[in-house]
């Protein structure tokens, strides 16, 4: 089964289109053997050169990618809803790019769980449901207290001056109030785990915290609390002591359950959004 499969396509242009995915190229096996003549001691030396490699060139690569991240941050501050279609005709109308750029991006949110294709009909902003939303917390629960202790080995006076800036701006987010307020303080604390897994210094998990983070959001777009703040304020105020106080220990049991106290503020609520013009403020 080909990736085009996903939206219902799996034509040879299709095909081209999902060639690139995370800035990876993956080439098709279609190669054929050239007879390259190569001068310098009457040699001749055969090689297998690629016949074609499906790739999107790099300035629409750059342009599916810029579509990605304005879509990620219209579903991650909950301005896209759970639900929502996304065409790939109207998303190509609004940011001025061919259906094909338009479909990348889409697929790159399909990959990170974000967006759901569906066949015969298009994609969809993600829906998850309460057992998915379950998975995500349990999978912070076993990632992000041992990303405390790594953290907690590794962070110095400038990465505490970087939490403590951090923090206060999601103190500033609180403070205020509204729709908009509440989608960034959401962000800053997502902001925060995702800070510290930088600051734990493994690539990996801080790509998969990135998904987790996101995902994370998606479920309190569809499922949290309007009053209640979705990752507590002081909670963090609290692991950055015990990161600046080296107690590493400290720092992976107030994580874990700051991840309880997150999941304990679900209240299985479904909200409605604005369309995808209005969220993209088009």
């Amino acid at each position: 089964m080909c990736i085009a499969q996903i939206m219902g396509d799996c034509s040879r242009s299709a095909q081209k289109s999902y060639a690139i995915f995370f800035g990876f190229v993956f080439t098709l096996p279609l190669v054929r053997k050239r007879r390259v003549a190569l001068e310098g001691g009457g040699n001749i030396i055969a090689m297998n050169i690629a016949d074609q490699i499906y790739s999107t060139d790099s300035a629409n690569q750059d342009r599916a990618q810029a579509i990605r991240d304005n879509l990620r941050d219209a579903i991650v501050d909950r301005r896209l809803a759970p639900g929502t279609k996304l065409s790939e005709g109207e998303v190509g109308t609004l940011f001025d790019v061919s259906r094909t750029v338009a479909r990348a991006a889409l697929q790159m949110l399909s990959f990170e769980g974000l967006v759901r294709t569906e066949r015969n009909r298009g994609a969809f902003v993600a829906n998850p449901s309460p057992e998915e939303a379950r998975q995500v917390f349990a999978s912070r629960r076993l990632i992000e207290p041992g990303i405390a202790i790594a953290a907690c080995g590794r962070v110095t006076s400038a990465d505490i001056t970087a939490f403590r800036a951090q923090l206060d701006e999601e103190g500033r987010f609180i403070a205020e109030r509204g729709p908009t307020a509440r989608r960034s303080e959401i962000k800053a604390s997502g902001d925060f785990h995702l800070l510290l897994a930088s600051v734990a210094g493994n690539a990996i998990l801080q790509r998969f915290m990135e998904e987790l983070v996101a995902r994370s959001s998606l479920v309190i777009a569809l499922y949290g609390r309007s009053g209640v703040s979705a990752c507590g304020h002081s909670e963090h105020t609290e692991i950055v002591g015990a990161l600046e106080s080296s107690d590493c220990e400290r720092a992976s049991q107030l994580m874990l359950h700051h991840i309880d106290h997150i999941e304990a503020d679900l209240d299985l609520r479904v909200r409605a959004g604005p369309a995808l013009k209005e969220a993209l403020n088009f």
